[in-house]
């Protein structure tokens, strides 16, 4: 059966997966005229009305175990991201000689406007959005979609050929692409994350390769020149493998980069023509906590530069940028204590970002369910930057483990967390959650459990927002 779909009038579309990506999927599907079918293996779950919803487009929702009575009628399927591509039900529907394709996938085809992909292991949901906010201060009629919370495939269905898309895209949702070419692709950085998926961070940097896989000379790429992983690119045998123009971000300020840190200053390195630096913008202009936001901000700014953007129109962008909720954002000052909410952190390596983000001492609540990386990774930054470490969820052991000599402290709930931590920081302190683990012991999602711990810090003591 030949590759190319035309995802409209003329499919009959199975869509597994109704979370947020696959109901989109069976909306935008039905706007193109297709007939959908929808699944789930976990309807029971589904928040109430998604089925009724659906249905009253025209939608019909089949049980999975009853699948097999139309498989004779489909000539497509479309997998909602996170589903996987091993598991039984899709291996039905493959051996029945049902075409398969990724959400993202689906989004790719169907686009008609440029499109610029973002990946990584920490920031690539604060960089899509800066870059969204970079193209809009340039007058570009832009859509932001993907991992960052709305489905790709709504913006692309929209989209017009002079307007751009910013995509945010997971390893995951890599792993199931075929003909995805971005103009524009971006690797923030590479570190563990995931290990309960990957057999090995060699798997897991293939997966943030693909990103790039089919893009050629007239395509660029955005990396991190100092990350080990993407080195490769730049320099060693995997050199080969990219086909795009490459503009490397360097924040260690190394000058074979095209942008990097000089100083109290983001510059800009031409390839060619004038040799003097040009300015980017200052670091104390960024409205945004860490170091690792001044990464974020240079791969923003290579991003743009790469599109052709007006560079006052980007700096004015970036000055005005707000902190997004659950990214270190500042929730309250309580007594001369700082609480901030970086519940996103799911990784050792984002919480090490989050700690060294302070001058001043963390009481640090860490804790969840572990994505089996090695938690060793925050021991340092412990060490370095915690007055003491309030651990809640299943991982609590393994993190104590490595903490050393910084006192431990266990909480049942994020409530009973915020009152420890509460009690153990002194004036001018920050009391941090950054959990480091994936929710899903205690919440639903890493959005809930920052929302608890705003509603913790919020239920104390009347605060006075930062």
């Amino acid at each position: 059966m030949s590759e190319f779909r035309y995802f409209d009038s003329r499919e009959r579309a199975l869509v597994i997966g109704l979370g947020r990506s696959g109901v989109a999927s069976c909306r935008v599907l039905r706007e193109r005229g297709a007939s959908v079918i929808a699944t789930d293996e976990n309807a029971s779950a589904l928040p109430a009305g998604t089925i009724a919803d659906l249905q009253a487009i025209g939608v019909s929702f089949v049980p999975p175990e009853h699948l097999d009575k139309v498989f004779g009628e489909l000539s497509v399927c479309v997998l909602s991201p996170g589903v996987p591509l091993n598991g039984t039900l899709v291996r039905r529907v493959q051996g029945a000689g049902i075409p398969v394709f990724s959400e993202i996938e689906v989004a790719y085809r169907i686009c008609r406007a440029p499109i610029v992909a973002i990946t990584g292991t920490k920031g690539k949901t604060t960089t899509t959005a800066l870059v969204g906010a970079l193209f809009r201060a340039a007058g570009k009629t832009t859509h932001v979609g993907g991992n960052i919370g709305n489905a790709l495939i709504a913006e692309t269905s929209v989209a017009q050929p002079a307007d751009w898309v910013i995509a945010e895209v997971s390893s995951f949702q890599l792993e199931t692409i075929r003909s995805f070419k971005p103009r524009i692709s971006a690797i923030l950085n590479i570190s563990p994350d995931h290990l309960d998926r990957y057999y090995s961070m060699e798997e897991y940097a293939e997966a943030k390769f693909r990103i790039f896989a089919n893009q050629d000379s007239h395509d660029v790429f955005v990396g991190n020149f100092d990350d080990p992983y993407l080195q490769r690119l730049h320099s060693g045998d995997d050199a080969k493998r990219l086909h795009a123009r490459s503009e490397y971000f360097s924040p260690s300020g190394n000058h074979h980069a095209a942008v990097y840190l000089h100083g109290d200053s983001i510059v800009h390195a031409p390839p060619t023509g004038d040799p003097r630096t040009l300015e980017l913008l200052r670091i104390a202009e960024i409205p945004l906590i860490g170091t690792h936001n001044v990464a974020n901000v240079m791969a923003a700014f290579a991003i743009g530069l790469a599109a052709g953007l007006d560079l006052e129109a980007m700096r004015d962008a970036v000055r005005r940028f707000a902190p997004l909720p659950h990214r270190l954002a500042p929730v309250a000052e309580i007594d001369g204590v700082r609480y901030v909410d970086d519940s996103k952190a799911t990784n050792p390596s984002s919480v090490v970002a989050a700690l060294t983000s302070f001058a001043q001492p963390v009481v640090l609540i860490a804790g969840g369910r572990s994505k089996r990386t090695d938690f060793n990774a925050m021991r340092a930054a412990i060490a370095a930057h915690a007055r003491a470490v309030v651990l809640i969820g299943e991982a609590a052991d393994e993190i104590a483990r490595v903490v050393g000599a910084i006192p431990v402290h266990r909480a049942a709930s994020m409530e009973e967390a915020v009152q420890t931590a509460r009690g153990i920081a002194q004036q001018g302190d920050v009391v941090l959650l950054s959990p480091g683990c994936t929710s899903f012991d205690m919440f639903i999602s890493a959005e809930a459990r920052g929302d608890a711990f705003v509603a913790a810090v919020s239920a104390r003591v009347p605060s006075h927002g930062l």
